[in-house]
This record gives C-alpha cells, sequence and structure tokens, in this order.
C-alpha cells in the first residue's frame, strides 16, 4: 500500500506540474495577443499629431436655415472613419441638403485608421439654439458607445430624436443607440459579428441579421461600416426624391445598388477566412508604414477606404496620414487634421494618395516630401477606374501589396461585396502567420519551463550513498 501511494503521488505531483506548464502557456499565448491588439488599436485610433495649433484651425462654415440639415456626430474619444466620412459625402452631394460635423468639444478627435478629424461644431450649440435643429442625425461606431464619457452624446441623440429628427446609426453605432433606450421595442440591425452580445444585452431590441439596412420609423441602422452609404442614400430617396438618390447613387457605384433593391444582404459569420483579419490584428509587429497622402478636395470616400483599407479594418499596415499643412478641407467641408509634409518620413515605406486622378495631382508640397524621403508617389490600386466605388481600387492594392486573404477578409469586416473584385497578389498574410507561430512556440517554451527547471534540480541534487 506504502508503495502504490507513493506512485500515486508521483503522478498527482506530473499532473500537477503538467496544469502549471499549461496554464503558464496559455497566459503567455493570451499575453501576446492582448499585447498585439492593444497596439493595433492604439496604432489605429491614434493621438493627434503634434504641434496642432488651434488658431490655425478654419472656421466652421455657417449653417444655412434654407436646406435640410445633417449633423454627423462624432466622439471626441474615437470613431470609425467609414461611418463618419461616407453618409457625409452621400449627403453633402444632395445640392438640398447641408452637412456638418458635432461633437461634445471643437478639439482633434481620431477616427480609425490613424485619421482625426476636427468637428464643426458642438453638442452644446444645437442644444442651445445657436444652430438649428437638425433634420437628420447620423451615429457612428465609437470607441467606448456605452461608457460614462459618451453619455453627454447619448443624451444629446435622445434630444435631437424628441425634436423631430431622424437618426441614422451606422454599423455599431446601434449599440450606442441601444445604451441610449432609443431602440427599445424597434427592429434594428448592426456589424454582423456584433448581433449575438447585443441580443443578450439588448433583448428589448429585434436585432435583424442579412439586413443592409433597417427602418423603423424615424431611426434607421445598418450593418456594418460601407453600409452606410446605403442608408444615407435610402434617407436621401425619402427628404429629397428618388431621383436625387438615383443621381448621387449612379456617382458612387456601390456595387448592386439601386433606389428600389433589396435591403437583403449575406448574413456573415465567423469563417477560416476570417483568419487574416485576427492574424494582422493579433501580430503587428514588424507590418510595414504606409503614408496616406491627403490634398484639399478629396473625396470623402476616398479618404475612408484609405484609413480603413490600410489600417482601420485590415491592421496590415501602420498608417500616417501627411497634408501639405496642418489640415486638409475635403470636396464637401470636412477638416481633417494631418501631418504636415515636412521633416522625415514618419517610417513610412509606401506612400499612397488616394483620390487624385495621377501622381502629379498630389501637388507640390507632397510630391517634395515623397522625394526627399525617397518615397514615390503611388495611386492606391493604380486609381480608381470609372464605374468603382472608392474602395475598390484600395482593395485591390492591398491584395497586391499585402495579399489576398487579407484583402476579403477586410472587405467581409466591411461588409462591402466583394464578388465583382479582381484581385491579385500573394494568397495569405505570412509575416503574421510567421510572428503566430513564433509566439506559440515561445508560450510553449514558457510552459515547458518548470518541467525542466525541475529536471535540472533532480540532477544536481546530491545522491545518498
Amino acid at each position: 500500500m506504502a508503495e502504490l501511494s507513493s506512485g500515486g503521488r508521483r503522478v498527482l505531483r506530473r499532473i500537477g506540474w503538467a496544469l502549471l506548464g499549461t496554464v503558464l502557456a496559455a497566459v503567455t499565448l493570451a499575453g501576446i495577443v492582448l499585447a498585439g491588439v492593444s497596439a493595433s488599436m492604439a496604432g489605429s485610433f491614434a493621438a493627434a499629431p503634434r504641434g496642432t495649433d488651434p488658431r490655425a484651425w478654419p472656421a466652421a462654415r455657417p449653417v444655412p436655415d434654407d436646406r435640410i440639415t445633417v449633423a454627423v456626430a462624432v466622439s471626441n474619444e474615437g470613431s470609425v472613419a467609414t461611418d463618419v466620412l461616407a453618409p457625409y459625402q452621400v449627403f453633402a452631394e444632395s445640392r438640398h441638403m447641408f452637412v456638418y460635423t458635432v461633437a461634445a468639444e471643437r478639439r482633434v478627435s481620431p477616427l480609425s485608421g490613424g485619421a482625426h478629424v476636427l468637428p464643426d461644431h458642438t453638442l452644446a450649440e444645437v442644444a442651445d439654439g445657436s444652430l438649428p435643429e437638425p433634420d437628420v442625425v447620423v451615429v457612428p461606431a465609437v470607441t467606448d458607445p456605452t461608457g460614462a464619457g459618451e453619455e453627454r452624446l447619448r443624451r444629446w441623440i435622445v434630444e435631437r430624436y424628441r425634436e423631430g429628427a431622424r437618426i441614422l446609426g451606422v454599423c455599431a453605432g446601434s449599440e450606442l443607440l441601444a445604451a441610449s433606450g432609443l431602440l427599445d421595442g424597434r427592429d434594428a440591425t448592426s456589424f454582423w459579428s456584433n448581433i449575438d452580445s447585443l441580443e443578450r444585452d439588448y433583448p428589448q431590441v429585434g436585432w435583424e441579421r442579412g439586413r443592409r439596412y433597417v427602418e423603423d420609423g424615424r431611426v434607421t441602422t445598418t450593418a456594418g461600416v460601407t453600409s452606410g452609404t446605403v442608408g444615407a442614400l435610402r434617407l436621401v430617396e425619402e427628404l429629397a426624391g428618388e431621383a436625387e438618390a438615383t443621381r448621387i447613387g449612379t456617382g458612387l457605384s456601390y456595387p448592386g445598388w439601386t433606389p428600389d433593391g433589396p435591403t437583403s444582404i449575406p448574413a456573415n459569420h465567423l469563417a477560416p477566412g476570417d483568419l487574416p483579419y485576427a492574424l494582422n490584428a493579433a501580430f503587428p509587429w514588424l507590418r510595414p508604414t504606409t503614408a496616406i497622402g491627403l490634398v484639399d478636395g478629396v473625396e470623402e470616400i476616398d479618404a475612408a477606404a484609405a484609413f480603413e483599407g490600410y489600417g482601420g479594418v485590415s491592421f496590415a499596415a501602420r498608417t500616417v496620414v501627411v497634408g501639405a499643412g496642418d489640415t486638409v478641407t475635403t470636396r464637401h467641408g470636412l477638416v481633417l487634421v494631418t501631418r504636415p509634409a515636412e521633416g522625415g518620413a514618419h517610417g513610412a515605406d509606401r506612400f499612397v494618395v488616394p483620390g487624385v486622378k495621377n501622381a502629379s495631382g498630389a501637388g507640390r508640397a507632397l510630391g517634395g516630401w515623397a522625394r526627399r524621403n525617397g518615397l514615390t508617389v503611388e495611386l492606391p490600386g493604380g486609381g480608381r477606374r470609372s464605374g468603382e466605388f472608392g474602395f475598390d481600387p484600395v482593395l485591390r492594392d492591398l491584395a497586391e501589396h499585402s495579399d489576398r486573404g487579407t484583402a476579403l477578409a477586410t472587405a467581409k469586416f466591411c461588409e462591402y461585396p466583394s464578388a465583382h473584385l479582381e484581385l491579385t497578389g500573394a494568397p495569405w498574410p505570412w509575416r503574421p502567420t510567421l510572428l503566430a507561430a513564433a509566439a506559440f512556440l515561445a508560450s510553449a517554451g514558457v510552459g515547458l519551463a518548470p518541467t525542466a527547471v525541475r529536471h535540472m534540480v533532480r540532477r544536481r541534487r546530491p545522491t545518498t550513498p
């Protein structure tokens, strides 16, 4: 019995060491992944460029009282770039509408993909009557939709609804709306990967999958990211007429869109093809740096596509946004804050300028900056072709310079149709894959360390003669 008891103790000790090693390996791997995701998100919602002088900020345009007014809400802590910029352009394309951005404070605010926006107005200016009540409020996905920091924005949106505004919640902006109580008892949709958690957290909302947008009274919610384009076109149709929506939609060339088209889309779910998204987000080390050059007059969707395609959704590159000066004004008056084209390359390996017809369209300041830093002005995917939406050339370029797997995963996580895309390039993201393999090996080594140390100690223990 004594010998059996001793053998049992040895087995238990081995099991204990094995469990300790497994826990250490799992904790190590989780720590590496957490550090990688944190670095990716920090890079996507980066701090404002240094040296931005508030005295040099352009004044906000006056809001006319004879047009349909659209207020695009922005979080001072961070918003998804396309959720802001795509609806902004759609509404601003209409001569019947005037669009402005609004936030709790008028200060430089991050957008995904390393970009920054300067809001035109503050929530208080609307609330106290300094500005006319908006007819439409656009609500993008923000970094902390349920946090105390967004309480003012949530209350403001509810107040605007009570004053008669239509609400357009884009992508995960629906979570901010749900947290405000505005979706209680309504049907709604959201970014496909969020719906399971939204159903658990907000069971009083009728969440729908596989819909490009859902209308319930004066509240419209859309599926992910680029779906805000289609949701905005629907509101243009309702407020300014089908002919106006058709004119704008035809010019933008969103794949498959027609005024009377169906709202149903494929109901996405996690699949093996999504792995490049996870690998790029979790293992960002050694990725290239892409400088995105912006010129005055750039179309908002062209800029958004670059922000998301290179960094904000794909996480394939670190992005820095460069302009001729501290700010760039888009075609329809939105103010983006940039790093001025002075000094070094900010670590850039490539320099892409979206929305221009040729390299000379980058202008003297950006062209000179590129030459001084040994970079070439490149147009994403060779430039936007006739009949293409702004995301097409960026996804084409992403496939060529990163890989096709990343480009297709980026399209899916933007809920952008991809069947029409002709992509060339490597099939798979090998850099983060090799880093993941190295992380697994390092974690396994940490897990084996206790057993290895135990064996070393036992070997060095003096034997009794």
